[in-house]
């Protein structure tokens, strides 16, 4: 039997502590500890952005930390992008640019895009294909998506 390892962090803003197993990804235990099932299990191996989170201001795969490497950090994941007043600019415009279809990989592209507006507030449409082409999309393409975070940068003007 492995020793579990207590860890405390700061996700979406709120302190959190749980135990894990010295192995578990943070992807797991997002999903099955904590209940933050917006992350999703693509690849499991860090190819398809679909398990997206920030970590300390970097973008990151969930699936290729481990849950123990967050102790003492800051998380945000899906959950915690909008806010009690409402969407976040990046979520309304996913809606009106329609870019999304299954919605399996929406919450990875979020999370990406907003990592590139935090770093980046007005890229280029060159930066955001580059930035977004770690996540795979196998429904919409990626015009629709572009567009959505193109539209975004315009309006966060001190939103973000």
């Amino acid at each position: 039997m492995t020793k579990r390892v207590r860890v405390q962090a700061t996700i979406n803003g709120e302190e959190a502590e749980f135990l894990c197993e010295p192995r578990q990804s943070l992807l797991e235990v997002l999903r099955e500890t904590l209940g933050l099932t917006g992350a999703k299990e693509g690849c499991n191996n860090g190819n398809c952005g679909a398990c997206n989170v920030i970590l300390d201001g970097a973008l990151v795969n969930s699936c290729l930390v481990l849950a123990v490497e967050i102790n003492g950090r800051r998380v945000t994941t899906i959950e915690g992008i909008a806010t009690a007043q409402g969407l976040h600019p990046l979520q309304e415009k996913f809606i009106v640019h329609a870019a999304l279809q299954c919605g399996f990989c929406t919450p990875g592209f979020i999370v990406a895009a907003k990592a590139l507006l935090d770093q980046n507030p007005n890229p280029s449409e060159t930066e955001i294909r580059g930035w977004l082409a770690g996540n795979l999309c196998r429904c919409t393409g990626y015009d629709r998506i572009v567009r959505a975070v193109m539209d975004a940068a315009q309006v966060q003007d001190g939103i973000l």
